[in-house]
């Protein structure tokens, strides 16, 4: 087996999880009166209006110590430009000609830029809805805009994200959960990080 996320790397990633799950799920209990079911299986209305504000800024504050440890990890080189354009290649889990990736695909690390752009977007719009009687009406009327969607982008990438992991490409998940993968799965999906984490291996044995 290869080591791929430490414990640390892990309990940050499942901490974002479990804040995004309960933001976004509290805030469409509020967004939807179709879905204001939602509300009373998380406690009722009221306490719904008074935790969703936190949740999202401890999800926030979640991810922000996501994006010191692993952003310097998430740069687009040459290889993902191709990778990109070849990414329906992978979405069909055919993976011929497509370039190989270091520990984190093209995919992945726009998905983690993106995630960024809306969480940070989620803030911003959040704390203007969380006090709107000391904002401008013009930051009111674009917060009412800009919040709905970028949850709606931020809660339908986490649904690909969960998509690809679980179901199109097997033993990502436990990648996450028990921290390792096997050679076979790393050799397949990120040759590059496999190549330099043998090599490194390979030098420590000697």
């Amino acid at each position: 087996m290869i080591d791929r996320f430490n414990i640390k790397e892990r309990f940050i990633h499942w901490m974002v999880a479990i804040c995004f799950i309960y933001a976004a799920l509290s805030g469409l209990a509020m967004w939807s009166r179709h879905l204001f079911w939602i509300a009373t299986v998380l406690g009722g209305g009221e306490t719904v209006r008074a935790l969703h504000p936190w949740g999202g800024i401890i999800f926030a504050l979640a991810l922000g110590f996501m994006f010191r440890n692993w952003a310097s990890q998430m740069k687009l080189d040459s290889d993902d430009k191709v990778w990109l354009k070849m990414s329906h290649r992978y979405a069909m889990n055919d993976e011929a000609g497509v370039p190989p990736s270091g520990k984190y695909n093209a995919g992945q690390k726009m998905l983690f830029w993106m995630q960024s752009a809306f969480t940070l977007l989620l803030f911003l719009s959040g704390m203007i809805l969380w006090f709107p009687e000391i904002m401008p009406r013009t930051l009111r009327l674009g917060a009412v805009l800009v919040h709905p969607l970028a949850a709606i982008g931020s809660i339908g990438g986490i649904i690909l994200h969960i998509y690809m992991s679980a179901f199109a490409v097997p033993g990502s998940l436990r990648a996450m959960t028990r921290g390792f993968v096997t050679p076979g799965w790393a050799k397949a999906h990120h040759r590059k990080w496999f190549q330099q984490t043998t090599k490194i291996e390979d030098e420590r044995a000697r």
